[in-house]
Parts: C-alpha cells; sequence; structure tokens
C-alpha cells in the first residue's frame, strides 16, 4: 500500500503544492524587532490601533507573501518610522495561535530620519532598556530584556 500511494504522490508531483494549499492550514506572520542603536537604546511606537493603555511597542507588522521574515521587519520599520535597520538575529519563533505565527529579531539601526506614519504611529522614540515608557506591552518588555524570559 505505501508504494502506490508513493507511486501517485510522484504522479502528482506538477500539483502536488497545490493539494497541500488546500490541505493545509493557512497562517499570517507576525514579525516584531527589537531595533537597538548605537546607545543600545531601544525603538519604540506607539500604535494607534491598539488598546487605550498598551500601545506602546516593538515595531513590526505581518509578513506580505513571497516577502522574508527580515524583509517584513525592514518594510514595517521603514514604513512606521522612516528608519533603515539591518536584521542581526532570530529572538524567537512562536506558534499555536490560531490563524498566525510570531517571529521576533534583533536588529540595529543603520540610517534614515525619524518620522512616523500619522496614520498607524502616534509617536516613535528611543528607550533605555531600563526606562521603558508605561503602556509598554509586556511582552516586548520582556523580549527587550531577553528572549528567554518572553519564550518561557
Amino acid at each position: 500500500m505505501k508504494r502506490v500511494i508513493v507511486r501517485v504522490w510522484r504522479a502528482l508531483r506538477p500539483v502536488q503544492w497545490r493539494l497541500l494549499w488546500f490541505t493545509r492550514a493557512k497562517f499570517m506572520v507576525g514579525v516584531t524587532g527589537v531595533v537597538r542603536d548605537a546607545e543600545g537604546r531601544v525603538l519604540l511606537v506607539k500604535h494607534r490601533f491598539w488598546s487605550e493603555g498598551r500601545q506602546w511597542g516593538l515595531p513590526g507588522g505581518y509578513a506580505k507573501k513571497a516577502e522574508t521574515f527580515e524583509n517584513t521587519l525592514v518594510r514595517e520599520v521603514r514604513e512606521e518610522t522612516g528608519l533603515e535597520i539591518r536584521v542581526r538575529s532570530l529572538l524567537f519563533l512562536k506558534s499555536g495561535y490560531r490563524l498566525r505565527a510570531e517571529v521576533g529579531f534583533e536588529a540595529e539601526l543603520t540610517g534614515g530620519t525619524m518620522s512616523t506614519d500619522s496614520f498607524e504611529i502616534l509617536e516613535a522614540g528611543w528607550f533605555p532598556p531600563d526606562d521603558l515608557p508605561e503602556g509598554l506591552q509586556e511582552p516586548h518588555r520582556l523580549l527587550i530584556n531577553g528572549p528567554h524570559e518572553a519564550c518561557t
């Protein structure tokens, strides 16, 4: 029986991806970045659409089709703040949500001039890790202080 299944699967090679697409779960992927400047400060943005009192957080957004997660973070930071970054390393990858997965990266400032997207972002700023604003999302605070704390 296994040999028959293997033959059928191999015969379906031209349409395998389409079959998998229809039979597998679909997820959005949220990408977040802990962006630091040369002084070690962290870039935070105040999101217009997040809950009152919990609007401060790390920059990020959802990946587009065929976009690498690193490129998603570069694009989102540029759109939200006008800044240019270099993605350094993966901090976390979390699944288990119903419709999304979350990816977090460490990144560094490489250039640009701060100018916020006034539709989505109320304000943005650089904060020392030991002096973060009130209203910062707790998972983001944990991620800034070390991914080991955010992933437990």
